[in-house]
């Protein structure tokens, strides 16, 4: 009987895991950190042996084969060790994808993720069996195991392309490349644009890469580093003969010379970068055959996702919008650009080597106050001190919630868009949007 090992007991681990022991493996989950209440019970429940809050080498060693929490870095010393003795380290989305036959759509990008897997399952779904996984909602493994879906959307990240050796989807989406997580990189954004590549790596000509034309760098790359997928390229500003483009706000999709046309103001999610998201998710829909009449009448009933842009609440006509999963500075350049009032900007938390320079333009003409909530504000400061008449410093949402309030005025937004990973105050970005949320409704 082989030996799975799984490092790290949270969603995915514990897909993996129930995965493995239907699929015949003996497994063993270890932690270094703490298992959650829930996860601990469908361990226990499926009788599978567990350690929490520590690896113990011995256990973890003597495995076949090892399936590894993307948050977990490479360079952590169990991983070495592991590699070092020739087992093979892999993550859940490579490991389920080897017991199911579906149709997979893979996405990835830096920003939009999450709302474009979404927007393209709510597509899909009004026509296909289809399921939603990866990085959002129940794991990939414990779909495969449970639902079998013949089609699967999955929001990947570069954590979980980098631990991938044969996964191959059939569709995947590059949205966009800007340099988030380069601690986990070296510091080097070539290895990053590297990572979110593998997506491709083992395409065919007869698989898909749909990809924004009107980002360089994935553009620069593509022209050195050719894949072999069929390219969909989208666009805003170029012509396209075969993918989307947008021409006097209309959104064309063509592939085969068989073509969709919408006008964007009917799109329920606004804003340009929402308009690529669309492009992408009706490429997809396109691709498996979605009618049109149905891809034209999910993009105009899909509200979007929490904590993206999340509309909270109007208190004495100020608005409070919940953008916390922004935690990167190209997140929170696409919430300030599509502010069309005067706006005080909630923003801080573990800063990933951020430069925010390209947020200037917008700190000018649209920020009025600027709260900064993190445990290190001190880069804030440095940045934006001499562009803002008021700049404060809080380390509690309730707090930084209610300055806003007094600062605000009939007309103006309060945005959290914090630009950081929230991991210093919060217990994710969820936690951190749940708390400003709460803090709003208080007010």
């Amino acid at each position: 009987m082989k030996r799975l090992v799984v490092l790290g007991g949270g969603e995915s681990g514990v897909g993996a895991a129930l995965l493995g022991k239907a699929k015949g493996f003996e497994v063993f989950v270890s932690d270094k950190g703490k298992i959650k209440e829930k996860y601990i019970n469908v361990l226990k429940h499926n009788e599978i042996e567990w350690e929490s809050e520590q690896h113990t080498e011995s256990q973890v060693l003597n495995s076949d084969l090892v399936v590894k929490s993307p948050g977990i870095p490479d360079t952590v010393p169990i991983v070495k060790q592991l590699k070092a003795k020739g087992i093979s380290v892999i993550s859940e989305i490579e490991f389920a994808s080897q017991y199911t036959q579906a149709t997979l759509v893979g996405i990835t990008g830096s920003n939009g993720k999450t709302t474009t897997a979404s927007l393209t399952h709510h597509v899909l779904k009004q026509e296909l069996e289809v399921g939603l996984a990866g990085n959002i909602g129940d794991s990939f493994a414990k779909q495969v195991l449970e639902n079998n879906f013949p089609n699967y959307v999955l929001e990947i990240s570069s954590f979980q392309l980098d631990n991938c050796v044969h996964f191959k989807p059939h569709i995947a989406v590059l949205l966009n490349i800007t340099p988030d997580h380069l601690d986990r990189y070296d510091y080097k954004f070539d290895n990053y644009i590297a990572s979110k590549f593998r997506i491709a790596m083992n395409q065919t000509s007869e698989d898909y890469l749909i990809y924004d034309a009107d980002d360089e760098v994935i553009t620069n790359w593509l022209e050195k580093h050719p894949v072999q997928s069929t390219l969909l390229p989208f666009s805003l500003t170029k012509i396209i003969e075969n993918g989307a483009y947008l021409e006097k706000e209309t959104l064309k999709i063509t592939i085969d010379n068989n073509q969709i046309i919408m006008p964007t103001k009917d799109i329920a999610l606004q804003g340009k970068h929402n308009i690529k998201n669309a492009m992408a998710a009706s490429t997809v829909a396109h691709l498996l055959k979605i009618r049109k009449q149905t891809i034209r009448e999910s993009l105009e009933n899909f509200h979007g996702v929490e904590h993206r842009l999340e509309q909270v609440l109007k208190i004495n006509k100020v608005n409070y919008i919940n953008d916390s999963k922004a935690t990167n500075v190209n997140a929170t350049y696409y919430a300030l650009e599509s502010m069309n009032a005067p706006t005080v900007w909630i923003v801080g938390g573990q800063d990933k080597g951020n430069d925010y320079q390209e947020l200037f333009p917008f700190i000018n003409e649209k920020v009025k106050a600027i709260i900064c909530l993190g445990v290190d504000n001190k880069k804030l400061f440095e940045n934006f001190e001499s562009m803002v008449d008021i700049i404060v410093e809080t380390h509690y949402m309730n707090e930084a919630v209610k300055i806003a309030y007094k600062i605000a005025e009939s007309g103006d937004n309060v945005l959290l868009s914090p630009a950081c990973a929230s991991f210093d105050l919060f217990e994710n970005y969820e936690d951190r949007g749940r708390q400003f949320k709460e803090s709003v409704r208080n007010l």
